[in-house]
């Protein structure tokens, strides 16, 4: 084998090794994420989307230049792109998260508060269950994301990241007691999940066995959960409408 062959060969086996290496890190982003895609994608096709971000990732990787092998982004990114080219929502979905959409502006108006989740359904005339799902595709078809609002900062609230400048260590310091106690004035359910979510990192399958519920189930509730966060965290920062 000549000396170019080898280095070819060289390359393609740490390729591999590299794809094979963050395998676990695709199957633990793929199992953490929250998304409804009613009658559409599941978790394994999202597995293989993920798949082919990962690949991506591997045959663009120039060790040569010193760059750290980065597969997150490229992951996440693949995936998200997939589901954003196309309104997966079906019709009657998409008119639901409208008229959710409509009594939320328009109770948050009223009251200058945002409506709770019990409240949206007593307006709605429907279930809280019936909210949970709503809330859920709400979430999917305006960001199809990991996270969304306030859940952007729950794992770095949750530790406890060390900080050299003393002010915004005060800072940081003040918002996550506002958090915790924000997370304290949750509904026993909702709070399990935001804990075991954002602090034990469980996956969304984990989570189903810990309450005996199904994925979708904990995705729902952690939509909703993260709804609440939002409007308490607003009410304890003074962020909500006068």
């Amino acid at each position: 084998m000549s000396g170019w062959s080898e280095r070819a060969a060289g390359v393609e086996a740490q390729r591999d090794a590299l794809i094979l290496e963050h395998i676990p890190l695709l199957k633990h982003l793929v199992g953490r994420m929250c998304f409804d895609v009613p009658g559409g994608m599941d978790r394994d096709d999202l597995y293989g989307i993920g798949m082919l971000g990962l690949i991506a990732a591997a045959d663009s990787w120039e060790p040569e230049r010193g760059l750290k092998f980065s597969t997150y982004a490229k992951i996440r990114g693949a995936i998200l792109d997939e589901l954003r080219k196309d309104d997966f929502l079906p019709r009657g979905r998409r008119e639901k998260v409208r008229q959710l959409d409509a009594i939320v502006e328009r109770l948050e108006h009223e009251r200058g508060v945002p409506p709770s989740p019990e409240e949206v359904a007593e307006a709605m005339e429907t279930s809280l269950e019936e909210v949970d799902e709503i809330l859920l595709s709400a979430t999917s078809a305006s960001k199809v994301s990991l996270d969304d609002g306030i859940s952007e900062g729950l794992s770095a609230m949750l530790s406890d990241p060390h900080c050299d400048d003393p002010v915004e260590s005060a800072e940081f310091h003040e918002m996550r007691a506002l958090l915790i106690e924000a997370i304290e004035e949750l509904p026993e359910q909702d709070k399990t999940v935001i804990t075991l979510y954002y602090g034990e990192e469980l996956l969304l399958k984990e989570i189903g066995e810990v309450l005996d519920v199904t994925e979708s189930r904990v995705s729902q509730i952690h939509s909703r959960a993260i709804y609440r966060l939002n409007r308490t965290f607003a009410a304890l920062t003074g962020t909500a409408e006068q």
